[in-house]
């Protein structure tokens, strides 16, 4: 087995911590933050002898505390980066020596040779960044290497109504099957503790002894093979109907694929990415949700963040329903019992919401080091294992998880979902086509509101030289009629405040008109310093905006001339009128 794919557990206390470089300066000890070990060995990669050496120590160096890298997915995803840059340098006519060696030209060709996908912006942008931590590499280079790259757009839109459906409802049912299974054959097997099945019923006796191992010890009774390798014991693998996964260890514990399908729910109905999704931790009931109540559940979820502060964040879901946020939790639960009972009894303290058996465990599968073993069992889950089950259960054959996540957060939730509210409001609302469909009335609605707001403060009577014939004289301006008010109504006297005068087309305004109703504007504005701010809103804000529109029609010297001119009488009639003294 290659160093590179071996992993050490967390060392007991009082071990010391291994070097991050060893002594042949080729291999590089990553601890990640979660105290596991991964090894890379540099001389498994196609570079000459002294690039190796030199690629080792910034890799070492990046490895080490404080160097940048905490997890196993920053030093796996540029180990992967370096070895097809080393494929490509092995295939030059002038294969570099060291990185001091290498040439822009060479660069360039290693630049052209990328495909223009986001890949390909990822490999040349990702080994660019980690080739210019060493001191030694040529100015040219650097240049070359600060030419931009475009970045290429990944258009990611939400699912289409249907299309989220037909996700939930695949998921649903994968998820819904295996509960039912697990939940028959745990009853099942509770029977056969608590004596309800006879010997005489062999079949059920044979399944119920079988199951009781199963839940021991991860598999039904079994025996080696010449091979070395693990057969069920014949009686039992017949009387469960066969020695397939789906008759034996499937009866009580999820499958890979089937815990994946759980992550999709879990994703599509509470807007989690696919990382959190798969570290999560098992809900617990909170101390108040006792006997003969409701059961509430806490979710601690954990965002990682490239560059930045991990997100914390807690949701308490409460389960009083079948359609309630909280009843996937509780089912969840159920299904994954016999899997925690398991692991408790062999004193595994890991704790992961999402557990899964296999037949045969595949290490060489899995990098992620989220992804925690316990003999047949695997706690979490990575992101190949949602990739592939979009791509069999996906509407396109593509990946879910980001697209459910926005639908969930965008359409459904439309709140944020362990982002910032302008990360939500600039990289995922804005962008998608259903937010933007949905917001067309909304808009449309606030522009008709913005425009009737806009009319209530536009001065509406109608300025005039001198009084015209038929004119009433009413408190701070003319009337040309009276008794047909578009305000409140014809065939009566207006009844209408004087403060809508301003509003009102039949309101005649001559230079007789301007110092009183200046003074007016005046007397309101001072009342905004004395008013709650509620009240002046509601009941001065629009009279004094139309007085605005008023003087501005003026002019600031009219407005100062008139101003001026404000006699005793024009004091008298506003404060009267602000007093409610004045009779119409």
């Amino acid at each position: 087995m290659s160093r590179r794919g071996r992993k050490a557990a967390l060392p007991e206390a009082g071990h010391r911590r291994p070097a991050v470089l060893d002594t042949s300066g080729l291999v590089v000890r990553h601890r990640s933050k979660l105290g596991t070990v991964k090894e890379f060995d540099f001389a498994e990669l196609p570079f000459a002898p002294a690039m190796r050496r030199s690629l080792a120590g910034l890799f070492a160096a990046k490895c080490a505390p404080g160097g940048g890298w905490d997890s196993h997915d920053s030093s796996v995803h540029i180990w992967r980066l370096l070895r097809g840059f080393g494929e490509f340098l092995a295939e030059t006519d002038q294969q570099p020596d060291d990185i001091a060696d290498l040439t822009a030209a060479t660069w360039r060709a290693w630049r052209l040779s990328r495909p223009q996908t986001q890949m390909g912006y990822v490999q040349i942008t990702s080994v660019a960044g980690f080739l210019q931590l060493e001191p030694r590499l040529a100015q040219p280079v650097r240049v070359a290497m600060a030419k931009r790259v475009p970045r290429v757009k990944v258009e990611e839109h939400a699912f289409a109504p249907a299309e989220f459906e037909e996700v939930r409802r695949s998921a649903r049912h994968m998820f819904r099957s295996a509960l039912l299974r697990i939940r028959e054959n745990v009853q099942l097997l509770e029977s056969w503790r608590s004596g309800a099945i006879e010997p005489q019923d062999l079949q059920n006796w044979l399944i119920g002894e079988g199951l009781d191992c199963l839940a021991r010890t991860g598999h039904i009774p079994r025996y080696p093979r010449g091979d070395g390798r693990m057969r069920p014991v014949f009686r039992y693998s017949k009387a469960m109907g066969g020695d397939g996964a789906i008759y034996t260890w499937r009866r009580l514990y999820f499958s890979r694929r089937e815990a994946t399908a759980l992550g999709v729910l879990l994703a599509a109905e509470h807007g989690l990415n696919a990382t959190t999704v798969g570290e999560m931790r098992t809900p617990r009931a909170t101390p108040d949700s006792g006997e003969g109540r409701f059961p509430v559940y806490r979710m601690e979820l954990e965002k990682r963040r490239k560059g930045e502060a991990d997100h914390f964040e807690t949701r308490n879901l409460a389960d009083f329903g079948a359609d309630s946020p909280g009843r996937l939790i509780t089912e969840a639960l159920e299904a994954t019992a016999p899997a925690r009972a398991y692991l408790a009894s062999v004193g595994c303290t890991a704790d992961r919401f999402l557990i899964w058996h296999e037949t045969r465990p595949r290490h060489w599968q899995d990098t992620n080091e989220a992804l925690i073993r316990e003999g047949p069992f695997g706690l979490g889950l990575t992101k190949p294992d949602f990739d592939d089950y979009g791509t069999h259960f996906g509407p396109d054959g593509g990946g879910v998880m980001r697209r459910a996540r926005k639908t969930a957060n965008v359409v459904h939730r439309r709140e944020p979902g362990q982002n910032s509210q302008d990360t939500h409001d600039s990289v995922y609302v804005i962008p998608e086509p259903q937010a933007q469909q949905a917001a067309i009335p909304v808009i449309a609605a606030g522009a008709e509101d913005a425009l009737e707001s806009a009319r209530r403060t536009v001065f509406t009577a109608k300025l005039t030289d001198a009084p015209e014939d038929g004119e009433v004289e009413a408190a701070t301006n003319g009337c040309a009629d009276y008794e047909n008010s578009p305000i409140t109504g014809p065939g009566a006297s207006c009844g209408a405040s004087f403060l809508l005068c301003t509003a009102c087309p039949n309101a005649r305004v001559h230079p007789g008109h301007h110092s009183r109703l200046a003074h007016l504007h005046r007397a309101i504005g001072e009342l905004e310093g004395v008013l709650p701010k509620a009240v002046w809103d509601a009941e001065w804000s629009e009279p004094h905006a139309r007085l605005s529109d008023l003087k501005r029609r003026l002019g600031r010297a009219l407005w100062r001339r008139a101003l001026a001119n404000v006699t005793s009488e024009d004091r008298q009639v506003v404060g009267d009128l602000l007093n409610g003294l004045y009779d119409l």
